[in-house]
């Protein structure tokens, strides 16, 4: 498609930092890291730079306790993917295909080495020294609990207020009444105190893992293309035995979730398919089934509206929706795979606009 060829350029001032950061720690050779930090980058080739940039101003990456592991969806090319991979302490990898979030993140953490892994958004920001302070927690996680796994971190908007994080596991009654709740309490909801505290699951966002659980569970499941891949990682890590919980001490501001963007139809198609695959794996089959039949009804009521507004793209979209709900229910999975692809591919320009707004 034409987008692909497009490339997208990279500020002078992102640039000149990085290029600066690359002549400051080029000495500096990773060895036996404790930490790795994934980063899955789609279109995001600013804020991943600028991510880069405040990680590694933390002594655990000028001492080689800590990694930066950057996975590319096959994004555009761009100036900073060639910047950061010359930068020590920073691995790139660049894949072929989009091959979703779950998929990227597996294969980053077989290039990485650390004893903890940090999931972060792209369209994150840290404090200065952040990398320092997570080790130190990691650290102190066996002796408060030898079962610790996942810790999620306080997220934050950019005006400072919390963001929702945590969440109970999704049923079909917790489901439909958050179309009645605001987009941004749907999934998620925030918890006040500073107190940390064990929790069904964290987002995905910002996510620290320790290496045996992650390795003890196979991963994230790969079935899983966007979204509620974390939602299933954590249940699954407590059903063998590990514990998840919620630690604000640390703040990470997370600038554009879901529930402050819109959503284009080939990004809800993606959304859908990942409630329907969680409900697949871990509900009963009525409320499965009836799942289904809703977000079919739903994708139908939208093709309609999406005609009479003369939207024909959106209503296509929506048609493929329907399908996908029909291929799911008859298992035929090289169908919504393919569906899956077809509707990520016209994503890229809605990643692309968020891309240097987090500065």
């Amino acid at each position: 498609m034409a987008l692909r060829a497009r490339t997208f350029e990279h500020d002078e001032l992102t640039t000149t930092a990085l290029r600066g950061s690359l002549s400051s720690h080029a000495s500096v050779a990773v060895e036996a890291p404790q930490l790795s930090v994934v980063i899955v980058n789609f279109c995001q080739w600013k804020n991943t730079a600028l991510l880069t940039r405040l990680l590694r101003q933390s002594e655990a990456i000028r001492s080689g306790a800590a990694e930066i592991v950057i996975v590319d969806n096959h994004s555009p090319p761009a100036k900073p993917s060639r910047i950061l991979s010359r930068l020590s302490g920073v691995t790139v990898h660049e894949n072929d295909s989009n091959e979703g979030f779950a998929r990227a993140v597996n294969r980053g953490s077989r290039i990485s080495r650390g004893e903890w892994m940090l999931l972060l958004n792209p369209d994150c920001t840290v404090p200065i020294g952040f990398l320092d302070e997570v080790l130190k927690s990691a650290q102190r996680w066996p002796d408060h609990d030898d079962r610790a796994a996942i810790v999620g971190f306080g997220l934050r908007n950019p005006d400072g207020s919390a963001q929702a994080g945590v969440g109970r596991y999704p049923t079909l009654l917790r489901t439909l009444a958050g179309l009645c709740s605001p987009r941004s309490l749907r999934k998620c909801r925030v918890i006040s105190g500073t107190s940390r505290q064990a929790v069904p699951w964290v987002t995905g966002g910002c996510l620290l893992v320790r290496r045996d659980c992650y390795d003890d569970l196979g991963g994230l499941d790969e079935r899983f293309f966007l979204y509620y891949e974390d939602v299933d990682f954590c249940r699954r890590a407590q059903e063998r035995g590990w514990s998840v919980w919620y630690d604000p001490g640390l703040q990470v501001t997370h600038h554009w979730p879901l529930h402050v963007r819109q959503v284009p139809p080939a990004l809800r198609l993606v959304t859908r398919h990942a409630l329907l695959t969680y409900s697949r794996k871990h509900w009963d089959r009525i409320p499965s089934a009836l799942l289904h039949g809703i977000v079919w009804l739903e994708a139908q009521v939208r093709e309609l509206a999406s005609r009479c507004r003369g939207d024909a793209e959106a209503a296509e979209c929506f048609r493929e929706l329907r399908r996908l709900v029909a291929d799911l229910h008859r298992g035929r999975a090289e169908s919504v795979a393919d569906r899956i692809q077809h509707a990520a591919a016209l994503l890229y320009e809605t990643a692309a606009v968020q891309d240097g707004r987090t500065s």
